[in-house]
């Protein structure tokens, strides 16, 4: 009899406890009542009872809101005409304007709820492209081995030799106008080794693996063995890496666009409200502060996030 997969779902029974310390049998009725344990249904249980993983949670959903739909947190445009006034300049926070203005007397409450539109939009754009090539190419250097390993790895290396920032700053700097899209693209090209790194360990490692030699015993072809036996085994640390590195995402994006080579005016971005403030920093230091603060609690809840799903996901840490 072949060894059951690591991910395979077994069913417990829990029976339904009667009064005081004597457990009853159970009922017919509860005997359906039956849940589910497995890696990913055990880690959702750990989770729902994790305060870093509710509060990480919670605070990354306010910011997708604020990037998706500002409209429900600010009446204003900051692309409207007259949004603007040079009489209102480095007003000071107030009842009406929560943040105060910025130095073009630009309302700082408004431009921060819709600066969040470009900054998640990198980290989730960045992640994803990160993902999905480094995971694809290290599934397949992991499984293929010989020849194709040796030659994607030393690809890797030589992308993983880049820092993260300084190539940014070199291949940002050729172009004329930064956007989302581009910073993205170049974060994404700098930001994919580690992630093959981390699924081609993972796959070396599961696919001599018991469960793997009885399925391939047993008939099974190399995309159900990939599939249904190596990836659901194999993404775990992959998934708590990339969520972790997202808030890294945003905070780069902030750094890129505060140097001047990231996104660029007339869009909104956290990092380019912080460039044009720190020359204002003495006399009205709120026009730093806000965006700063926004800037920090977003990268501060993603890597919350990160952190309660790694204790999750790792059967050391339970």
């Amino acid at each position: 009899m072949s060894e059951p997969t690591k991910h395979e779902d077994v069913k417990v029974s829990i029976p339904a406890q009667a009064g005081g310390d004597v457990a009853a049998p159970a009922a017919p009725a509860a005997a359906g009542k039956e849940r589910v344990a497995s890696l990913w249904t055990d880690a959702w249980y750990d989770l729902r009872r994790n305060p870093l993983f509710i509060i990480g949670g919670l605070l990354v959903l306010f910011m997708v809101a604020l990037a998706v739909v500002p409209q429900l947190f600010t009446d204003q445009d900051p692309n409207s005409a007259g949004f603007c006034e040079l009489s209102s300049s480095l007003k000071r926070p107030s009842a009406d304007h929560w943040f105060g203005f910025d130095v073009q007397g630009c309302d700082i409450y408004t431009r921060t709820v819709w600066g969040a539109r470009n900054s998640i939009i990198v980290g989730l754009l960045t992640t994803s492209l990160v993902v999905l090539v480094g995971g694809t190419l290290g599934l397949l250097a992991g499984w293929l081995a010989g020849f194709w390993d040796s030659l994607l790895s030393r690809v890797t290396e030589i992308f993983f030799a880049i820092p993260l920032l300084l190539g940014g700053m070199l291949i940002m700097s050729t172009w004329q106008k930064g956007n989302a899209w581009t910073v993205s693209a170049v974060m994404a090209v700098l930001g994919w080794p580690q992630i093959y790194r981390l699924m081609r360990s993972a796959v070396i490692s599961n696919k001599h693996n018991d469960y793997v030699v009885a399925a391939r015993a047993l008939g099974a072809g190399t995309r159900r063995i990939v599939t249904r036996h190596i990836l659901p085994n194999a993404v775990a640390p992959v998934i708590v890496v990339s969520t972790i590195n997202l808030g890294v995402y945003i905070g780069a994006e902030a750094a890129l666009s505060y140097l001047g080579i990231g996104i660029q005016s007339p869009a909104i971005s956290w990092g380019l409200m912080i460039s044009d403030a720190q020359s204002r920093f003495l006399n009205a230091p709120h026009v730093l502060l806000f965006p700063a603060a926004v800037l920090s609690i977003t990268v501060l809840a993603f890597i919350m996030l990160g952190d309660a799903v790694r204790d999750a996901l790792d059967p050391k840490l339970r």
